[in-house]
């Protein structure tokens, strides 16, 4: 991930994309900072795991800020933060239909053989760990109440 973010830096500062090059160049100083944080700590360089987390973050911060600029009317601070999602989200991965959510934690249930609600921690630990990142756990969670339920 760290690769593709850099490439993708690099050919938007060729071809003179502003808007790409400060949100890429803002990632990048993120993922050093956290780089730094890591060494500090006795740790290495994040993974992608943790690189695919602190693109999640930035996805989430630029979301609120959207809200809170049109609730503002502030239709050029919104554009600007539609943007940056947008050139963020090519860097995650593509997140799972309704449908396929649902035989997900079909399959999580299965796997772990969970019986009830008190399963539910290890259903959710089985998504978590079978798709990072694609699957937002918010809601995620109601429906495997439910389904264990």
């Amino acid at each position: 991930m760290r690769d593709a973010i850099g490439e993708g830096y690099k050919t938007a500062l060729k071809a003179g994309d502003k808007r790409r090059t400060a949100t890429l160049r803002a990632v990048n100083a993120a993922i050093k900072d956290k780089d730094i944080d890591a060494r500090g700590q006795g740790k290495g360089p994040l993974s992608d795991e943790d690189v695919l987390v602190l693109l999640q973050k930035m996805v989430k911060q630029r979301e609120e800020s959207l809200g809170i600029y049109e609730k503002a009317g502030r239709e050029d601070l919104a554009v600007v933060e539609r943007e940056e999602i947008a050139i963020l989200g090519e860097f995650l991965p593509k997140g799972l239909s309704e449908a396929e959510v649902d035989e997900a934690i079909r399959a999580a249930i299965a796997k772990t053989g969970a019986a009830g609600a008190k399963d539910m921690g290890k259903v959710i630990a089985s998504l978590k760990a079978d798709y990072p990142g694609r699957i937002d756990f918010g809601k995620a969670s109601g429906r495997v109440k439910a389904a264990l339920g």
